[in-house]
């Protein structure tokens, strides 16, 4: 006897992975909108719709036992219907129909006309920029393109993916002032590679043609910019990164190595000496940049000389964010050619030993900040505290600023001026400038 009774034909989209996953649930969720569905993120509904990552081991871990999970809820009468969509979905389909063949049906990355008309749902071509924003209300991803072009040897990315293909500035306009009207001030510029964007429709790089045109935006305060490839990276960016206030002094760009002979098998196409001109670059360009990367340790032949080779870049860097991860050996790249030949204690020992170096240095200049003045965007509200950003820092990933919520009430959304007090590893505390 079912004792739980969930409402009828509600579709409930739950999201794992990264924020590209997000921008597409929350596609997904507009369109099924627009056709008259009652749609809830990560809620209860009758109707589920997984939208898995498939891009290292913990994260394909994570969608089969999300799946497993629903699965077990069908059996046990508390949902109807599961499908499955996204990166897992597209690299292991018919793996995937063969282990958990109860699932109601699986659809890859470009599959949305499919997976709707599953639903019941009609695509609609017209509904450029219509969204049900996940995020808080101040910010929301803006996916520039799809796909990936690089030949990277260790990343599933374009298996999954596909080639580069960028939308049309004119398409991203509209999509940023819908954002706007609903109430967003901060746009996270999204791609695989920010890097490549418009080579294809433009036959030029041309992200900073693309800016030029957001920050005519009315109500958008802040754009930043997420995961800019190193290679061939537009330096015509950094020119309006300067000129204009809205463009986030902030760049993540993943660099993944430093030793020679790892970026060559990593196929990087770059060098230690490249990559550290380049940064300097950027920090003559734009002294008051923070650089946000990401490292790989344990990659297949990382002998314990590279290791300290990247160690002691790391110190000498001194990096204002930076993220380690141990290398996952993944099937149809290029590295799973290569033998897997560094331990699993040893990887972790690496990632480690970078991530202590890197706490020590985000105190460091933290502690430089104290009695900065900063302008900061408030998130929300947790125990005592209202949460908030600088504009060199993302969400989930960064470092953030706590504001007494005893002292000061603050809304949500809303930005601030403070003054830091006091500062930790990774978390400012500030006061409020009356």
């Amino acid at each position: 006897m079912r004792t739980k009774t969930l409402k009828k034909n509600r579709i409930n989209v739950i999201t794992l992975g990264c924020s590209k996953n997000v921008y597409d649930s929350e596609v997904l969720m507009g369109q099924l909108k627009a056709s008259g569905k009652d749609v809830v993120h990560e809620q209860e509904g009758n109707v589920v719709v997984i939208n898995t990552c498939g891009f290292i081991n913990n994260a394909k871990e994570e969608s089969v036992n999300t799946i497993l999970e629903y699965m077990k809820k069908k059996e046990d009468g508390d949902v109807d219907k599961v499908f499955v969509t996204g990166c897992l979905s597209e690299r292991y389909k018919p793996d995937l129909e063969k282990e958990i063949p109860n699932v109601d049906q699986y659809f890859g990355t470009t599959e949305l006309p499919g997976l709707l008309k599953a639903l019941g749902a009609d695509y609609k071509h017209e509904l450029i920029g219509e969204r049900l924003t996940t995020t808080p209300k101040n910010y929301a991803y803006l996916k520039i393109a799809e796909g990936c072009d690089r030949p990277c040897s260790f990343c599933a990315i374009p298996l999954m993916r596909g080639k580069h293909k960028s939308t049309p500035i004119e398409d991203l306009v509209i999509e940023a002032e819908k954002l706007a009207a609903n109430g967003v001030k901060e746009l996270i510029l999204i791609a695989q590679d920010l890097t490549y964007y418009g080579l294809d429709l433009y036959k030029k790089r041309n992200l900073a043609e693309l800016l030029e045109n957001l920050v005519k935006v009315d109500g958008i305060d802040w754009i930043r910019l997420h995961y800019a490839f190193p290679t061939g990276f537009p330096m015509d960016v950094l020119d309006v990164m300067k000129r204009e206030p809205k463009v986030c002094n902030y760049l993540d760009i993943p660099l993944q190595h430093i030793s020679d002979s790892i970026l060559k098998s990593m196929r990087r196409g770059t060098t230690m000496e490249k990559t550290t001109k380049l940064l300097n670059e950027f920090r003559a360009k734009v002294p008051e940049m923070t650089i946000r990367t990401t490292l790989i340790v344990g990659y297949p032949g990382e002998t314990q000389e590279d290791f300290e080779t990247l160690r002691d870049w790391v110190k000498d860097m001194r990096f204002e964010r930076l993220g380690c991860f141990t290398y996952s050996h993944e099937e149809n790249t290029h590295a799973y050619n290569l033998e897997d030949d560094v331990p699993e204690e040893v990887k972790m020992q690496r990632a480690n030993e970078i991530m202590e170096i890197q706490s020590q240095i985000s105190w460091e200049l933290n502690q430089a900040k104290i009695g900065q003045e900063f302008k900061v965007v408030i998130d929300r509200k947790e125990g005592n505290y209202f949460v908030g950003r600088t504009e060199f820092d993302s969400p989930d990933v960064d470092n953030e600023v706590l504001i007494d919520a005893r002292q000061t009430y603050l809304k949500t959304g809303e930005f601030t001026t403070i003054k830091v007090i006091e500062a930790e590893d990774f978390d400012l505390y500030g006061e409020v400038l009356a």
